[in-house]
């Protein structure tokens, strides 16, 4: 486990653009799952080997607030933490950087809930303890941030 995360880095690509020659608005979404996966392969996790054992973690609601353009080539650093764990439910916030010039382009945030793969809503603690434990020592780290 890694208390400090490595930022996530995108290089804009020509097709994420729109026609005024920006990154499309849905882009940063796709962007912050992409920063998600790679936060839990640095957690030592693997997404993929948490669904071959019978863990989904859809995601339940997500928010990005948009702050300066990001175009073509620019390559923007990710950086995500633990916002809030309650056992049934992960908060992650996402903190999106030019590269180049260190200014913020956006913020998110995604609340994603825990399923088996039955579709029942479970609770952490009671099933993947190890992640449970994991989780709430990431939490806790942010708090005392």
């Amino acid at each position: 486990m890694s208390s400090q995360m490595i930022p996530y880095r995108h290089s804009a690509q020509y097709y994420e653009t729109d026609q005024m020659g920006i990154i499309h608005h849905s882009n940063y979404i796709r962007w912050m799952e992409e920063a998600r996966i790679d936060f839990l392969r640095q957690q030592g996790i693997r997404y993929s080997d948490l669904e071959a054992s019978g863990l989904l973690s859809p995601i339940w609601e997500v928010k990005c607030q948009y702050k300066r353009m990001v175009k073509f080539e620019d390559v923007v650093a990710i950086v995500v933490s633990v916002t809030k764990y309650t056992g049934s439910r992960l908060v992650l916030s996402y903190s999106m950087r030019n590269e180049t010039t260190g200014e913020l382009c956006a913020e998110g945030e995604t609340t994603s809930c825990f399923m088996n793969a039955k579709g029942k809503l479970i609770s952490l603690k009671n099933e993947f303890p190890g992640l449970h434990i994991l989780f709430g020592n990431l939490a806790n780290q942010q708090e005392q941030a």
